[in-house]
């Protein structure tokens, strides 16, 4: 292969970059600013017209990123299944389980949800509201903020237990003055081969899932949600980084979303002071993530199966 032609997949790459570079920075000088000059009128006055306007600028903000993947980032073929049972629409509400393998989870996510969810939010930590732009927006938005004390701290001052409690309560009920779809990482941090040897993980492809953010969000939110989605993403070729999906270098991705029935006895349940629910709800999210082991083996095996001739 000449020099040439060497250097035009190179330049191919950096046109692309820079143009998905240039159209996501300036969208989100556009749409940004509007978004954190109406929240600042929440300070004043709370209003469901003001709420609904920011998420429609978010949307589209998303709908410009969306653009980018269909029009720019052609290369990467999607290969999307929804369960029949699975009535999405975009006034639901909804809770959301996912396997978390790479920032582009979110930007898949976002991309399945636009046209079919109420806007996703996540569960972040208060103290990313000190983040220029992106921390307030997060607030303005109604992605529920946490609290969180260390165990150490609560030690000293076992009232801070409840304060985080009641944080997560109020986050939680603030959502129900609109559709919503509230997203938890059960892993609680990206999957990694290291991390999963150092688990011990009984699981293939999934870490071991922390239950208690799910038992807090069923606790509040269980008997007024639609349903509990459960989103299981496959990269068949390789876990890509955040540039490399911007680049068009991610070739497939496979997505699932199935229903998850919840057990009566789940809602009212006390997953921080009863042992033995604890233990009960700790199973059953184990069982769930049995099965979405299965799940991840099975999508695996089909996308990679030969193709027939």
């Amino acid at each position: 292969m000449s020099s040439e032609s060497k250097k035009q997949p190179a330049l191919k790459k950096i046109t692309r970059g820079l143009a998905v570079t240039s159209v996501m920075t300036g969208s989100t000088f556009f749409h940004g600013p509007p978004v954190l000059a109406l929240g600042l009128t929440k300070l004043f006055k709370k209003s469901a017209k003001v709420d609904q306007t920011n998420i429609k600028i978010a949307n589209n903000w998303l709908t410009v990123n969306n653009w980018l993947i269909d029009n720019v980032l052609k290369n990467t073929q999607w290969d999307i299944s929804v369960d029949d049972t699975l009535d999405l629409n975009m006034q639901g509400r909804y809770l959301m389980t996912c396997n978390h393998q790479s920032w582009v989870d979110t930007t898949v996510n976002q991309y399945f949800g636009l046209t079919r969810m109420p806007l996703t939010r996540f569960f972040t930590k208060w103290e990313l509201i000190f983040i220029p732009f992106v921390g307030q927006a997060f607030k303005i938005l109604g992605f529920p903020m946490m609290k969180r004390h260390s165990k150490e701290q609560i030690a000293k001052n076992p009232a801070l237990k409840d304060r985080d409690m009641e944080e997560a309560r109020k986050s939680c009920e603030q959502l129900l003055s609109q559709p919503f779809t509230l997203l938890n990482y059960l892993e609680g941090t990206r999957f990694t081969p290291e991390k999963h040897a150092q688990q011990k993980s009984p699981f293939q492809h999934l870490l071991k899932p922390k239950a208690g953010g799910l038992a807090l969000a069923l606790n509040i939110l269980g008997d007024k949600i639609d349903a509990l989605v459960d989103m299981t993403i496959v990269y068949p070729d390789g876990v890509p980084g955040y540039s490399e999906f911007w680049l068009g270098e991610v070739p497939r991705i496979a997505v699932n979303l199935r229903k998850i029935e919840i057990p009566a006895w789940v809602l009212g349940g006390n997953y921080e002071d009863d042992a033995e629910y604890r233990g009960k709800f700790q199973k059953w999210v184990d069982e769930l993530w049995t099965e979405k082991d299965q799940l991840i083996e099975q999508m695996k095996q089909k996308l990679n199966a030969p193709s027939k001739a």
